[in-house]
């Protein structure tokens, strides 16, 4: 008899992991919540508190010789200032560098709440999320659109400059659904799907691995449950780094996308 068992019995067993994994119900226990008071919620309020309190302790008691600490949080700052508002937006940046900095923030924290045991779940893995931080940022540049151009910015969305008016009834739809539509899904869909596929590739190689080792028999399955368990680190290093990514991408276009708001022309 070959020393390799099947990995799920006839009769209970391993459970791969599903679509069901991010799905959540209310809280429950000393205290029963509504369906929609769950895990990524708790996990979104516990990101902002975390963001706010850091900024704070970290803008107080600034020296002229930073400390580690204050080094640390300073080319956290310049990045964003210098390397994403500014580039994008030129003078204008100051106005926007609070929401980019805390936007960045705020993605980079909930995304890396994947990698940590308490947690185990990036909060934008779950889509509802994503896009309602989409719906904020097309809020920011449709407004900041409106406050800088009045109803001219309508007309500088829909029709590009030197477009012959022949062409209007193309472009205008086409335009209208690029600036307005397609932009804020993509983004909110962009950083769904990476945070949601990097862990659910997490997954499969933690519970596979775990499960290999701890309850299918033989050594082929031992040695290939070890295996998926020390090669689970390196997909941890890889979430980091997607995690670091779509934080960045993220801050980036939403800065790109206010920027060509303001522009006179598209």
């Amino acid at each position: 008899m070959s020393p390799i068992l099947p990995l799920v019995p006839l009769e209970g067993g391993y459970k791969p992991p599903s679509v069901s994994d991010f799905m959540f119900d209310g809280m429950h226990g000393w205290w029963d919540s509504p369906a929609w008071v769950n895990k990524p919620l708790i996990q979104a309020v516990i990101g902002a508190i975390l963001v706010i309190v850091v900024w704070l302790i970290a803008s107080r008691n600034l020296k002229v010789l930073p400390s580690k600490g204050q080094f640390f949080w300073e080319y956290v700052y310049d990045f964003i200032r210098n390397g994403v508002a500014r580039d994008a937006l030129g003078h204008d940046f100051r106005r926007y560098l609070p929401y980019l900095l805390g936007l960045f923030s705020f993605i980079w924290v909930n995304n890396v709440f994947g990698l940590f045991p308490l947690f185990m779940f990036p909060t934008f893995s779950n889509i509802g999320y994503a896009w309602g931080l989409a719906l904020l940022s097309w809020l920011i540049y449709n407004g900041a659109g409106i406050a800088r151009h009045g109803a001219k910015y309508f007309k500088n969305s829909l029709i590009p400059a030197g477009v012959p008016v022949w062409l209007w009834p193309i472009i205008i739809p086409l335009e209208f659904l690029s600036n307005f539509i397609v932009r804020p899904v993509t983004l909110g869909l962009r950083l769904f799907g990476n945070m949601f596929a990097g862990h659910l590739v997490v997954l499969v190689f933690v519970v596979g691995g775990g499960y290999l080792l701890t309850e299918a028999h033989g050594a082929f399955n031992k040695f290939a449950g070890g295996m998926s368990m020390l090669f689970s680190f390196a997909i941890f290093a890889l979430e980091l780094l997607v995690a670091t990514l779509q934080a960045y991408i993220f801050t980036v276009l939403t800065a790109q996308y206010v920027a060509s708001s303001l522009a006179e022309d598209h």
